[in-house]
C-alpha cells in the first residue's frame, strides 16, 4: 500500500512479478494509445463467430454453443460501473487482493515485488517486456478501459497469468456477460474449451479479483 501511495512521486508502479515470463517484443505504449478498442473488439467478435460457424461445418451435430458468448449482434464496450460512497477505491482494492492472494495457496512463491517505470498499472505489461499469447496493444488498452470503467489493477504478472483487482465489479448477469464477452476476446484460455460462457459470467458478479492465463 505505500508503494501504491508513493507512486506519484516515485513514478514508479508496484506488482507481483515472476521473471521468467520477461520476452520483450514490438510492442509499445504507442502503440497501446493508437489502438481503438471498440473497433478491434468488435472484429475479434467477429472473428470469433465465422470461427465457431466452420467448426460447425467441420463437424456437424457437436454441441459446443455453451461455450460462446451469446450475442448475436456486436455490443460495444460494457457500462462502467460509477464509484460510490460504499465501493472501495482502486488502491484500496488492489491492496485486498494482493493481501488475499498472499495468504492462500496461490503459487506465487516466486513472485517478487517489481517497481515499474509506468504511469498506471495498465501499461506495466508493455513497460516491463511482459509476454503472452495475445496482443499486448489490445490487452493494454483493455486494462486502460477497464480502470476507468470499473477501478480495475492489474497485481501480479506471473508467466503467462495475470491477476487483476476490480474495485467495481458487476451487479448483474447482465452486465457481467457484457464484461465476460471482453474477457472472452483477449483470447484468454481462463475461459476457451474449458467453462461454459454463462457460468464464467456468473463468477464475475460481485468479484473483487479476474484472473486470465494464457498458452
Amino acid at each position: 500500500m505505500r508503494c501504491l501511495a508513493e507512486r506519484d512521486a516515485t513514478g514508479l508502479y508496484p506488482i507481483l512479478f515472476s521473471w521468467p515470463s520477461v520476452e520483450g517484443g514490438a510492442w509499445s505504449l504507442e502503440g497501446v494509445a493508437a489502438t481503438d478498442l471498440n473497433t478491434e473488439l468488435e472484429q475479434a467478435w467477429r472473428a470469433e463467430r465465422a470461427r465457431f460457424r466452420q467448426y460447425d461445418e467441420r463437424f456437424p451435430g457437436g454441441d459446443h454453443t455453451d461455450l460462446l458468448p451469446a450475442f448475436t449482434e456486436w455490443p460495444g464496450l460494457a457500462p462502467a460501473v460509477p464509484a460510490t460512497a460504499a465501493s472501495p477505491g482502486p488502491d484500496e482494492a488492489a491492496a485486498a487482493v494482493v493481501r488475499c492472494l498472499l495468504k492462500k495457496p496461490c503459487g506465487l512463491d516466486d513472485c517478487h515485488l517489481v517497481l515499474a517505470p509506468a504511469e498506471r498499472s495498465a501499461d506495466v505489461p508493455v513497460v516491463i517486456g511482459w509476454h503472452a499469447e495475445t496482443s499486448l496493444d489490445l490487452l493494454c488498452a483493455l486494462l486502460r478501459s477497464w480502470e476507468d470503467r470499473f477501478g480495475a489493477r492489474v497485481v501480479v504478472l506471473q508467466g503467462a497469468q495475470m491477476w487483476v483487482s476490480v474495485a467495481r465489479p458487476p451487479a448483474t448477469a447482465e452486465h457481467a456477460a457484457h464484461i465476460a464477452l471482453e474477457h472472452f476476446l483477449t483470447d484468454t484460455d481462463t475461459m476457451r474449451e474449458f467453462t461454459p460462457f454463462a457460468d464464467y459470467a456468473a463468477g464475475l458478479i460481485g468479484a473483487h479479483v479476474w484472473q486470465f492465463w494464457w498458452d
